[in-house]
């Protein structure tokens, strides 16, 4: 959560919990059009085009200020191409980006108009109900490459086609009529070392020079995808988004010296867009004293499943106390009958009673999307942060009515 995002919610933050109710994920538009802007100046020196990851945050009224601003979306299921469509996204705006993919995703992929249709495994090449306009394959350079703890190692990962098959997909492709070519590939999330996705850059591009050279392919683009990362901790370095663009603007031109043109390049961040830029708000319900001290508040996995699923660290802040209180450690805790399911475990907090706001931060990104609804748990509402100050719901909380409506149903029996 930036400082200019914390100073335009906290002295409204009361009045937008009395107003909507507790607990919604709210955004702040002003910070997504400020992490736009930046992004698009550190790739001022190339031709250069981001692919929002739709799965990040796949709300309509985000989506439509990615598009104003000239984003394309990345998407890899048939709901995350209807949502792109639905905010007038033309076909090269969008990159189809799945794994483990049914020949139904690949028709409404090629249907509609068509997209950018990336292949996860070179087996996919038959599966496909016709040879799309502009293709690329994910790399999977196994252990060539270094990968982290989200995505993992990259040859235990499940995602992309191996280094010994590259060239051969290509070269399939090649047969099978396609004449327009991209390179994709991912191997980091949420990566904070500048040098990482460099040197992405630098892999991919020395693909794109040898894949021309026996194979006669001019790339037209090369998609470093995602993986731009922002410091959930507090006083954690944020990524330098300039030094970047330097070097990858660097990588282009000596690429551009030696082949006499360049490939477009294409990112399809999510988290660094939209991540720092949004906070879960709950209210503390309940407090309990046994071995240790948990704080109860009325949103749970279901709102945020980052911490308990991967340990995630997601800073915490109780509205209104500024720290000169008494302090405590506490496990922040929701109400699922699940372990797991804690927003911050032994974290030093002021002492928080019933009723106090809690702010968690950086839940722009893979917060509200990855929610679930076990234990009839259900999804929060969502809210927008307007430059002008006023606050818009872009979603509504579910209902009971919506946990119960797939079992509203013509029954269907197959007899023995």
């Amino acid at each position: 959560m930036s400082p200019a995002f914390r100073a335009r919610l906290e002295p409204r933050l009361e009045r937008i919990a009395e107003r909507f109710g507790t607990p919604f994920h709210i955004y702040d538009e002003a910070g997504i059009r400020q992490t736009v802007s930046s992004l698009k100046r550190a790739f001022a020196g190339v031709d250069y085009r981001e692919y929002f990851a739709v799965k990040a945050l796949p709300n309509p009224r985000v989506l439509a200020i990615m598009g104003e601003l000239g984003f394309g979306f990345d998407c890899s299921s048939i709901p995350e191409l209807m949502l792109a469509r639905q905010v007038g996204a033309a076909p090269d705006a969008i990159m189809f980006t799945s794994n483990n993919t049914s020949q139904a995703e690949f028709a409404d992929a090629l249907g509609h108009g068509g997209c950018i249709v990336n292949l996860d495994d070179i087996s996919l090449l038959d599966k496909l109900p016709e040879i799309p306009e502009l293709l690329c394959f994910r790399y999977n350079p196994g252990p060539r490459r270094q990968g982290n703890d989200i995505i993992g190692k990259p040859e235990e990962a499940k995602f992309g086609v191996a280094h010994e098959q590259y060239e051969e997909a290509y070269r399939r492709a090649l047969g099978l009529g396609a004449k327009r070519f991209g390179l994709h590939t991912m191997v980091i999330s949420n990566e904070t070392d500048f040098h990482g996705i460099v040197a992405t850059a630098r892999m991919m591009l020395a693909w794109a020079e040898t894949l021309e050279d026996r194979l006669g392919i001019r790339f037209e683009f090369v998609n470093l995808g995602g993986g731009l990362g922002i410091p959930y901790e507090p006083g954690s370095e944020p990524l330098d988004i300039a030094a970047i663009g330097r070097g990858v603007a660097a990588l282009v031109e000596e690429f551009r010296a030696r082949r006499g043109y360049a490939p477009r390049i294409y990112t399809e961040s999510g988290r660094y867009m939209t991540g720092p830029h949004g906070v879960l708000v709950a209210r503390a319900i309940n407090r309990k004293e046994i071995y240790r001290t948990y704080v109860g508040v009325d949103a749970c996995m279901s709102a945020l499943m980052r911490p308990g699923m991967y340990g995630a660290y997601h800073h915490v802040e109780v509205a209104g106390k500024n720290g000169s209180e008494p302090r405590e450690v506490v496990d922040v805790v929701g109400p699922l009958c699940e372990n797991n399911d804690k927003f911050a475990i032994q974290r030093e907090l002021p002492r928080v009673v019933d009723g106090d706001l809690i702010v968690i931060h950086d839940t722009g990104a893979h917060g509200h999307s990855m929610g679930f609804t076990y234990n009839g748990r259900l999804r929060p509402q969502e809210l927008l942060l307007r430059p002008d100050g006023s606050v818009e719901r872009i979603r509504r909380a579910e209902t009971v009515d919506d946990y119960f409506a797939t079992l509203s149903f013509e029954p269907a029996v197959l007899g023995h």
